[in-house]
């Protein structure tokens, strides 16, 4: 992260408007890159973005070049730990996350949905909502919440905390945001810590009173990465998916057609799901460490430089895709690169497909007259790529 960046910097300003214009041009004349703001090698065909994700020779530990872990005060997440220490992490959540649990999950998340769109809908024919605030939001936060075991009513306070640090892992980062950064992790922090304290009092069938138990067992978590554990586990739980929800049916919006081909067969949910998370990626970029030095398309990333492989990018890569800059709610094969791939890849990546599924389902059947009622407002990131509002009426 580069901080004392400012807000109206172009690069900033260029990602999170619209990146995709830059990705075709990095595509067309420099696929791989050094970039001197960013100190970072850009990667943007789809080849070198999936070779990144899988090649041991790449760290997802920043620290290893960096000194110390001291930067993370507690312990580093599974998001940035490399085998044996992610091996060892992800197992332990692994299994909460299995087609079957998920697929369990499937009731409360339509009764969730369609108590959404009751409120919705009960503002009348002809109001304006916004999607972000009524449905997108809202949804995979009460889900998430549940899953672990954290009271959905708290969400207000966690809100805050999990979009500053969600912001944070940009690559260029304001100053001022950096200064909020350990503000908002240490009261998440306490919070969880809390409601911890209390699964240890009154264990219940629930996300965190299973890990307290691995931590108890004291052979396979240490309290601290509890803490982190939960901490990841809340904000991957539902920021992504607000992103999928939002970028989707933006998307969708902006390109009626396919909206009418979506409606027409409500079988192809499912697969015009894949075609938004390719279309417009709730994650556009994350990033490695080269080990060691790596050639990569004429280049030679040395020893402890870093790469940001370009997910969105990867996903518009002609190579890979026919006519990617088309909507296509048909589209399949699909296999897009929107949850990573390698040892990091999305452990949700399950739950937020049935989310966006239900969700955008739900609302194409219920609202057949859904428009844009203004112009949707960006979120002030570029890899997390999402929307603040997203005003339509319900007609």
């Amino acid at each position: 992260m580069i901080a004392d960046v400012p807000h109206d910097h172009p690069l900033l300003v260029q990602f999170r408007q619209n990146p995709y214009p830059l990705y075709q041009y990095l595509l067309a004349t420099a696929p791989v890159q050094w970039n001197d703001i960013l100190q970072a090698w850009t990667l943007a065909r789809y080849a070198d973005v999936v070779n990144s994700l899988t090649d041991a020779r790449f760290s997802a530990d920043r620290t290893k070049f960096e000194g110390s872990a001291a930067s993370y005060q507690v312990a580093k997440s599974m998001l940035v730990s490399d085998p044996p220490d992610h091996t060892r992490l992800r197992a332990l959540v692994q299994k909460a996350f299995t087609p079957r649990i998920i697929e369990s999950l499937r009731p409360r998340i339509v009764a969730v949905v369609g108590e959404l769109l009751d409120r919705m809908a009960e503002k009348g024919s002809g109001s304006s909502v916004d999607l972000i605030e009524d449905l997108a939001y809202p949804l995979p936060v009460v889900v998430i919440a549940e899953l672990l075991g954290v009271p959905a009513e708290d969400r207000v306070k966690f809100q805050e905390w999990s979009a500053v640090m969600a912001a944070s892992l940009d690559p260029l980062v304001a100053a001022e945001l950096m200064e909020r950064v350990p503000v908002a992790r240490d009261g998440l922090h306490a919070y969880l810590r809390g409601i911890i304290a209390e699964r240890r009092r009154e264990p219940r069938a629930d996300l965190i009173s299973a890990l307290v138990a691995a931590e108890e067992r004291g052979d396979v978590l240490s309290e601290p990465e509890l803490v982190v554990m939960c901490t990841l586990l809340l904000i991957a739980g539902h920021e992504t998916t607000v992103n999928l929800i939002g970028n989707g049916m933006l998307a969708l919006l902006r390109n009626p057609e396919q909206l009418a081909v979506l409606r027409a067969d409500p079988g192809l949910v499912p697969t015009a799901v894949e075609e938004l998370l390719r279309y417009d990626s709730p994650v556009q970029m994350t990033g490695r460490i080269a080990l060691e030095p790596v050639e990569i398309g004429g280049h030679t990333v040395d020893t402890g430089q870093w790469v940001l492989p370009l997910l969105g990018a990867a996903n518009h890569d002609t190579a890979q895709f026919a006519d990617p800059e088309r909507l296509d709610v048909t589209r399949n094969p699909n296999a897009h690169v929107a949850f990573g791939r390698g040892i990091h890849f999305c452990l949700g990546a399950p739950l937020a497909r049935l989310e966006g599924q239900i969700a955008i389902g739900a609302l194409v059947r219920r609202f057949p007259n859904l428009e844009l009622a203004g112009e949707p407002k960006r979120r002030n990131q570029i890899t997390l790529r999402g929307l603040e509002t997203l005003p339509v009426t319900v007609g």
